[in-house]
């Protein structure tokens, strides 16, 4: 396993793993023992003084995340942010950070757990580093804990690898049943790009079946996505059932961004418009989602991949 580089004084640690170190009440977070270069990745604090991973690839891009929900809040080819962080964002440890890729599992959107589930709030590991020809990549895990059992009361791992090349941003989840007794859940990546939302579109999804949660969340309307290009008009929160593996968003900023998929059946597209007046203008969500429930057996591993890449 390859040694982290970081930024602060730490305590000395064994120098064959990574171990969990408390920086502040409630906080607890992975960190290398040595202070040895994995070339291209780097620990340091970020906002409100939670860790904060950097990769920056031999190339020139660079992507920051938090451990702290397991979040990517930055993007950045040719020193152009592609994702968004909301300004109202909270950096604190407690809420979940709005913005760039947030987690949602083991529920996707409202249910019996809060919103979005336990992910997004949750103190992920950074469990293993390396680079790849100039690339810099990292592994993210998340176990069961009583904060988690509280609302879903199953052991699980969930391994979150990010690669970061010249010009993608890759991801892999892997959920994995520890329990001895099989679980459901579903999950999405709930990405927040950088976008004019009046120039912004999305190309892929004719001929998909929608659930159209305007006007009423909790009753959305069936249908089919008759569009070749889907804008985001005023308030737009769809689901996409049976997504194609690859969709095309122009941000209406000068990018287009290829947004592939592997085991993510499920799209959707969401701007709060006036809801949100402060910032609706300057982003849109395009989800990877997995709506209908994953059944788990124990031992059993679910799998899916999406890559970011521009141009």
């Amino acid at each position: 396993m390859a040694a982290i580089s970081m930024t602060w004084p730490l305590p000395t640690l064994t120098s064959s793993k990574l171990s969990r170190v408390n920086r502040f009440p409630g906080m607890a977070f992975a960190t290398a023992n040595k202070e040895l270069m994995t070339l291209g990745v780097k620990v340091t604090e970020g906002l409100g003084n939670l860790p904060k991973v950097v990769l920056t690839s031999s190339h020139g891009s660079e992507a920051e995340l938090y451990l702290y929900g397991g979040c990517v809040t930055s993007w950045k080819v040719g020193n152009k942010d592609l994702l968004f962080v909301r300004p109202d964002a909270v950096f604190n440890g407690q809420k979940p950070i709005s913005g760039g890729i947030p987690h949602c599992f083991p529920q996707f959107g409202p249910g019996v757990m809060q919103q979005h589930g336990f992910a997004r709030n949750s103190d992920w590991s950074l469990v293993d580093s390396e680079n790849v020809d100039g690339s810099p990549v990292i592994t993210l895990e998340l176990k069961e804990s009583p904060y988690s059992r509280a609302m879903w009361d199953y052991s699980f791992q969930a391994l979150y690898k990010i690669t970061l090349d010249k010009k993608s941003l890759s991801t892999e989840l892997k959920i994995t049943n520890t329990d001895k007794k099989p679980f459901s859940f579903t999950t999405a990546l709930h990405t927040y790009f950088s976008a004019s939302v009046s120039g912004a579109s999305v190309r892929g999804l004719k001929g998909c079946k929608t659930l159209n949660k305007d006007p009423d969340p909790k009753n959305p309307v069936e249908g089919k996505e008759e569009r070749d290009v889907v804008t985001y008009p005023g308030f737009v929160d769809c689901v996409y059932l049976g997504a194609p593996n690859e969709l095309h968003l122009d941000n209406g900023l000068g990018d287009v961004i290829a947004i592939k998929n592997t085991n993510w059946p499920d799209a959707v597209l969401w701007n709060p418009h006036l809801t949100m007046e402060a910032c609706y203008k300057d982003f849109v969500c395009v989800e990877n989602a997995q709506i209908g429930n994953v059944d788990l057996e124990p031992e059993k591993s679910w799998v899916a991949t999406q890559q970011l890449s521009v141009d």
